[in-house]
């Protein structure tokens, strides 16, 4: 057709190759339609413009019906323009009529890999072989190639908790939208890399328990010795600090109350010392 490099006219004689095989490799799209028929002439352009923005992430395939019949007819086309998406071998989706370009790339992208799939699939696996520098940088890419996805940034940053990389997984959760860091998981974590990073530079917890017995309301001590207490997993001791900061003051409510519910999630909801710790905090604040 020479439209783009994306895009070839079907043949009797190259379909099984130019269709068949090569959706073992990747998803072709065959556009059935006629030049006698204007509603195919209308969708014709935008699906060029949609090949070409795809850069052969998919194969556009233009299948003439006014000569390939008995073809598109095997294929149970019975009216133009029809769409259908090839997959190993088989035709797995099909659409019908000249639609929109927005519902044309809506289509196209149930079919298409997109980048960040591919990249987020890489740091599954480097992730899984324990090459955890391999899995940060393929899940930062993933996060790049898709910057509306919060899963992508959320995976990444704990990947990056792995790693002890804690200032740059809270830099990217503060670099998050603000109505994706109110979400309760995002608040969760990034409670949990506040308390990992109070915990960085806290003095012995000798030393805290000393202040705290010289000076009970002193939550600063109080927080950091609960933020020591759970790198160490003592989880009841970690939580009995928090829980107490609630208790006396409200201006350390919202914080501390992040870090109680992030080491809620962390334990999980079977486990007999959050159902506890949850009752207690219940009743502190209703």
């Amino acid at each position: 057709m020479g439209l783009s490099p994306y895009v070839f006219d079907a043949s009797v004689e190259n379909f099984r190759t130019l269709v068949l095989e090569n959706s073992d490799k990747g998803p072709v799209l065959v556009n059935y339609w006629s030049p006698r028929a204007g509603p195919c002439l209308m969708l014709m352009p935008r699906l060029v413009r949609l090949a070409t923005e795809f850069s052969g992430r998919f194969l556009l395939v233009m299948l003439n019906t006014d000569e390939l019949g008995q073809l598109a007819h095997e294929h149970g086309v019975a009216s133009i323009p029809t769409l259908k998406v090839f997959r190993r071998g088989q035709a797995v989706d099909t659409l019908r009529g000249a639609e929109s370009e927005t519902v044309l790339r809506e289509f196209i992208t149930r079919h298409v890999a997109r980048e960040a799939d591919a990249k987020y699939t890489a740091a599954i696996l480097a992730y899984q072989r324990g090459d955890l520098d391999q899995a940060v940088t393929q899940a930062a890419e993933a996060a790049l190639a898709e910057p509306d996805n919060p899963r992508l940034a959320l995976d990444l940053v704990k990947l990056l908790i792995l790693q002890r990389r804690y200032a740059q997984a809270d830099g990217l959760l503060e670099s998050l939208p603000a109505e994706t860091r109110d979400l309760p998981e995002v608040r969760h974590l990034s409670a949990h890399v506040n308390l990992i990073r109070s915990a960085q530079d806290a003095p012995p917890p000798e030393t805290l328990m000393k202040s705290i017995d010289a000076d009970p309301d002193d939550l600063e001590a109080r927080y950091r010795l609960s933020a020591i207490m759970l790198t160490q997993d003592e989880y009841e001791m970690a939580m009995m600090q928090l829980l107490e900061i609630i208790r006396r003051d409200n201006a350390h409510h919202q914080a501390s109350r992040d870090g109680l519910l992030a080491i809620f999630s962390l334990l999980g909801e079977d486990d007999e010392r959050v159902h506890r710790y949850r009752t207690l905090l219940n009743k502190i604040t209703h």
